[in-house]
């Protein structure tokens, strides 16, 4: 097939595949699968040829010429995910308490009683790790990109699932309001405060795997065990304060403003419960749109917040795709758009998320 023959369907054709739903563009090039010269079709995301109606399928043949469909993802201008979005603002973007540097605005949710649109990110980013008050401004972008209060004041914490430390046992695992804690140093950007990926120690049964290489120290949990007992270590461990998630919410300002696409993502409808190969990808505030593979369930982790450290259990660990300022992310599956789980701490090695209907449990909220 000549190549000006291919240019020459593309020009008669290109208007009617353009109106197909989900075509973002018409181009020439080598079909994958023989290397012959023929029509691509850009999709922003592919999807299973039984879920088209015939009128919405690309043809295999435009005027004898072959076609193929070739996934590009959304394609859009590029803004930095750290900028100040307005009028409109996605998901997968900067934002954070004001006290902290800068999280990532995960998903938009709804309250399972009042059907109010709210913000979903990590308590962490919205909550100040516990340091903070219902009502406390939320800010987009984040203080570290130049988010100021109360200009930039988008929403206010609605309520969050207070972080259990290894050595504050007694702090409640419901939604709640707390009293701040004594003042602290404020925040500077590459601490857990501010919304740093934080380190992790992963425990898989008794093996304890170090993952180092991040801005923080990797800080391991330790237990005292008398003379050689290992039912005393097991107890102990049993012991130690444990948590399922880092989460909170924010109630917007003004909920129209609120698009919830996620950069580089789109939509996201439901959610899916995360398997080892798995596939995912995410939009964050640091790394903007990145994928990865599920590597581990069930993770048992000791994750470093500052000088303080919190156990997580029941995690999920993918390959790296995250940097500090990540925390907050929704991480989406690559094959059907659902939500996963929510981003919230890892490494140069590894990254960590909450699975997702823990947290939407947890908050009572649905996407």
């Amino acid at each position: 097939m000549a190549l000006n023959d291919v240019f020459q369907a593309q020009r008669v054709f290109q208007n009617s595949l353009l109106a197909k739903p989900n075509v973002v563009g018409v181009a020439v090039g080598l079909k994958n699968s023989v290397g012959e010269p023929s029509v691509c079709v850009l999709v922003e995301r592919k999807v299973p040829v039984a879920a088209l109606s015939a009128s919405e399928a690309v043809p295999k043949e435009v005027d004898g010429v072959k076609t193929d469909v070739v996934e590009v993802g959304y394609l859009r201008a590029y803004d930095s995910p750290r900028d100040r979005y307005r009028p409109e603002i996605p998901s997968g973007i900067s934002i954070g308490h004001y006290k902290i540097t800068a999280g990532t605005l995960g998903t938009i949710v709804t309250d399972r009683l009042t059907g109010e649109k709210l913000i979903l990110s990590n308590n962490h980013v919205l909550a100040n790790s516990n340091n903070a008050l219902v009502g406390d401004a939320i800010l987009q972008p984040g203080p570290a990109d130049g988010g100021q209060n109360p200009a930039d004041m988008v929403a206010r914490l609605e309520r969050f699932i207070a972080l259990r430390y290894v050595d504050d046992p007694d702090i409640p695992t419901t939604p709640t309001t707390p009293t701040p804690n004594p003042p602290t140093v404020p925040p500077t950007p590459g601490t857990p405060g501010s919304c740093t990926i934080v380190n992790s120690v992963v425990a898989v049964v008794n093996a304890v795997a170090a993952l180092v290489g991040s801005q923080q120290r990797v800080v391991p949990s330790t237990v005292v065990v008398p003379t050689n007992s290992q039912a005393a270590v097991v107890d102990a461990v049993a012991q130690t304060p444990s948590n399922e998630v880092d989460c909170a919410l924010a109630k917007p300002v003004d909920p129209s403003k609120f698009t919830g696409d996620i950069v580089g993502i789109g939509q996201v409808h439901g959610t899916k419960a995360a398997g080892l190969n798995m596939a995912v990808r995410k939009s964050g505030r640091t790394t903007g749109y990145t994928t990865g593979t599920i590597t581990l369930l069930n993770a048992t982790v000791n994750v470093a917040y500052g000088a303080r450290t919190a156990r997580f259990t029941g995690q999920i660990i993918t390959t790296p795709m995250s940097q500090g300022g990540d925390s907050g992310s929704l991480i989406v599956d690559a094959a059907e758009n659902k939500a996963v789980g929510l981003l919230f701490a890892g490494s140069s090695l590894s990254t960590i998320f909450n699975p997702i209907d823990a947290v939407l449990n947890a908050l009572q909220v649905n996407l």
